[in-house]
């Protein structure tokens, strides 16, 4: 009888969490520059609308997660034209962002799958 192969990655809760809070998908060579694009866009704009608004730099991450996620509650909004300017960018920008986390996602995952996949394969392999 052949013996289970160990994952090396981590027990199941390291897996799941890694999973969860997109770990998997920032130690991945391809899908780190969107993450670190999303996240220069994030604090980028944050901190100029926390200098051109005049907010808090919590209400500006606020503001730029909640638009770059085309949520958009309206309990902030600009009031400056520039800033309105800078609103549509980073909504525009946004939408872009979200799609390309989106494909980063499901490429990873996929691979991840057909891994697994191959994996069981070669245990049914006497």
């Amino acid at each position: 009888m052949h013996e289970p192969r160990r994952n090396h990655r981590g027990g199941f809760w390291a897996r799941y969490w890694s999973r969860f809070l997109l770990l998997d998908l920032l130690l991945d060579p391809e899908a780190r520059p969107i993450f670190i694009y999303a996240l220069v866009n994030l604090l980028l704009g944050a901190t100029l609308y926390s200098w051109l608004e005049g907010w808090s730099f919590l209400d500006s991450i606020y503001f730029m997660v909640v638009t770059l996620c085309t949520i958009g509650y309206g309990d902030l909004t600009p009031t400056k034209p520039i800033t309105k300017v800078l609103t549509i960018f980073v909504a525009l920008n946004g939408v872009v962002i979200l799609l390309m986390l989106f494909d980063q996602i499901r490429r990873v995952r996929t691979q991840n799958i057909c891994e697994a996949q191959s994996n069981l394969e070669s245990l049914r392999r006497p």
